[in-house]
């Protein structure tokens, strides 16, 4: 990989093998896109942990995060790497600023969920490698769009569901795959909803957040604090709770559970082919996603998937020989989860403690192996190989979260076609599969994608 200009100057004669494997040829320059909490407490630490990564430059709609992100990286070189080539991390307030720099390989995706997709397909277009906060897209239209490209243009893009990563939900998908409890018949999942809000007034927009560019492709509105992030602080941002910049908790954490279930059900390039839903929401307040909710969807050969905040946070196979269960024990992302993870929880189970010491045989199904999501994708940008989070993979289970949100909506059962991505004989469910997009902002008004794709 090519170094930073101004940081270490090395002849193209010179063969990068001479000054060892961490030589500034051979880093991965990295811009940070996003600088709050998944960033900080996620994203940036997972990744500058792994000594062939460089975070070159941050990028904000926010400064005063921008600046308090390239604080962050700086500092960490120079005390927790004891780096001696000091880096001067630069910071943009407009991400495109950052994808002009020839020098970056790569970014970083942690901003909210309606900024997902269009940064991935521009990263994409710009020959950037990505790694990209979950959920994959806030409609199925553009994560449509963004797996295409990311094919199309032979991206190493890795989703940021590191639950794959997790040894314990491969483990649990391998043991169903190999037959280890029988015919697997129904999965359950355990996922909470949000509460309600407060009304919350206007207020003045902070010198330091471009708004508009925040909003991006959604509607035009008001200014309140809890509606975007805290200006104080890192804690959990009010906009995960706004159906115009998410779908609440089934696309939040859904896309991690619904993703590892997958891996077990064999399913991750398809999807249900029935849906229904019930949800609580709201009637009052700024905060309007699902509260308590209920999914059932059936799979092909009559599998079935029930989603819940009644069940236990986690994954649950249940076969005709008995059942596994999963889940992230005590491991938290960030110190701001919304669920609380006791002491004893167990992070894999079974009805038979035999079924989890099984070995998997040498011509039974193995599943890829990753040590660390942030890792793996560093890898695989080196190698050139897929990573375990791919694209398509992540674009399939994020699918079934926002049918899912769909299907609440709509309180009747829905007929999905996986292959077409489409309802069957439904235009007002059809309808929900995407949004207007508020020019300048969103994937339809990005003109490469429309000359890549041969729309005039």
């Amino acid at each position: 990989m090519v170094g930073a200009a101004g940081i270490i100057a090395v002849p193209t004669i010179v063969p990068s093998s001479v000054f060892g494997k961490n030589a500034p040829s051979n880093k991965i320059n990295i811009g940070q896109i996003g600088c709050g909490r998944i960033a900080r407490g996620h994203d940036l630490p997972g990744t500058m942990q792994h000594d062939v990564a460089r975070v070159v430059a941050v990028a904000d709609v926010d400064m005063k995060r921008a600046t308090q992100g390239k604080e962050l990286v700086e500092k960490y070189y120079r005390e927790k790497k004891q780096s001696s080539d000091f880096i001067d991390v630069k910071t943009y307030q407009d991400y495109r600023e950052l994808l002009l720099d020839e020098e970056i390989d790569a970014v970083i995706i942690s901003t909210p969920d309606h900024w997902h997709a269009q940064p991935a397909i521009e990263a994409a277009l710009a020959g950037k490698d990505i790694y990209l906060q979950k959920p994959t897209s806030l409609t199925i239209e553009e994560g449509r769009a963004l797996a295409d490209v990311v094919r199309l243009k032979g991206t190493i893009l890795q989703m940021g569901t590191q639950q794959r990563s997790s040894p314990q939900f491969r483990i649990a998908a391998e043991l169903v795959r190999n037959g280890r409890i029988g015919r697997l018949h129904t999965v359950r999942i355990g996922l909470p909803g949000d509460p309600a809000g407060p009304d919350a007034p206007q207020m003045g927009i902070p010198q330091n957040l471009n708004y508009d560019m925040w909003l991006g492709s959604t509607p035009e509105v008001y200014y309140t604090e809890i509606r975007v992030h805290p200006q104080d602080d890192f804690s959990r941002p009010g906009w995960l709770r706004c159906e115009q910049f998410g779908a609440g908790m089934i696309t939040g954490w859904g896309q991690h559970h619904i993703d590892s279930a997958h891996w077990g059900m064999n399913t991750e390039y398809t999807g249900p082919e029935e849906i229904e839903a019930v949800a609580e929401f709201p009637r009052s307040g700024l905060w309007n996603v699902h509260g308590d909710f209920m999914v059932k969807a059936k799979y092909d050969n009559d599998l079935m998937l029930f989603i819940s905040g009644g069940y236990t946070n986690g994954i649950r196979y249940e076969g005709t020989e008995g059942w596994i269960f999963v889940s992230r024990g005590n491991y938290q992302a960030t110190a701001s989860d919304p669920v609380s993870q006791a002491e004893s929880a167990k992070a894999l189970d079974a009805s038979d403690p035999k079924i989890l010491t099984s070995k998997i045989g040498e011509n039974e199904t193995h599943l890829y192996v990753s040590e660390e999501q942030h890792g793996n994708w560093l890898d695989c940008i080196q190698s050139r190989k897929q990573p375990i989070s791919t694209a398509e993979v992540g674009h399939r289970a994020c699918s079934v979260c926002l049918v899912s949100q769909i299907a609440m909506k709509l309180d009747r059962k829905l007929h999905w076609d996986a292959a077409n991505e489409r309802f069957k004989g439904d235009d007002e469910a059809n309808a929900m599969l995407s949004r207007s997009q508020r020019a300048p902002w969103g994937h339809t008004h990005i003109k490469e994608l429309s000359m890549l794709d041969g729309r005039s």
